[in-house]
């Protein structure tokens, strides 16, 4: 048995109860870093064998957790913060289970786009999640593309490009497309900045940015 755990964003208080007793349960928690598991883990008192399973690895250890899983073992799969598959490490795993057999369940809970959406203001009854923009191929050709799109856009993207990922989307969308970026979502310094992508843009590149950031883009 796979199971699939979401983990806090940020509060540590927004596990659920059943995530909680599935971690006390398997024989093996896959963690994308054990360090920052460790530390969830000690605050709900749970004592279990961590493995790294991560971006880097996931290929070299996939055999070996598929074998282990046919024998009978209980594992569960986390990532730093949020749903695993949803920008991290999970898809191999779950593709290779699903071909041979083995039982994958995914509990519900938390992840990042969702409340950054609703916070949003901007119509969340259809839209798409593009996750991270190329860093350079593609790049251009993707945005080109996305101009077009009429769905609400979601985006992740590091503190330290938001600026520029901004500036790209007054590029090809127009400075005065609807956003809003939201950052150190559940913390106690989260914020969520609603505007043009122009006011946005300038907001963000008067101050020191820091955290997790999602971006949402209103469509064409």
């Amino acid at each position: 048995m796979l199971y699939l755990i979401p983990t806090p964003i940020g509060n540590l208080k927004d596990i659920t109860l059943r995530a909680i007793e599935v971690l006390k349960d398997v024989d093996l928690i896959l963690a994308e870093d054990t360090r920052t598991t460790s530390h969830l883990l000690n605050h709900y008192q749970i004592t279990k064998q961590l493995s790294p399973y991560h971006q880097h690895n996931e290929h070299q250890v996939l055999k070996h957790l598929v074998s282990q899983l046919l024998e009978g073992k209980k594992m569960a799969v986390v990532t730093d913060a949020g749903t695993p598959g949803i920008s991290d490490p999970a898809f191999l795993l779950v593709r290779e289970c699903i071909k041979v057999g083995v039982k994958v369940e995914c509990l519900p809970g938390a992840t990042a786009f969702v409340p950054a959406l609703v916070n949003s203001g901007i119509p969340a009854n259809r839209f798409c999640f593009e996750g991270f923009l190329p860093l350079k191929k593609g790049r251009q050709t993707l945005l080109k593309q996305l101009a077009e799109e009429e769905r609400t856009m979601i985006f992740y993207e590091s503190p330290v490009r938001l600026v520029k990922t901004l500036e790209d989307f007054i590029t090809y969308f127009g400075e005065d497309r609807q956003c809003s970026v939201s950052r150190e979502l559940s913390k106690m310094f989260e914020e969520n900045k609603q505007g043009t992508l122009r006011e946005v843009a300038t907001h963000f590149s008067e101050k020191t940015v820091k955290g997790e950031i999602v971006i949402v883009v209103a469509g064409k």
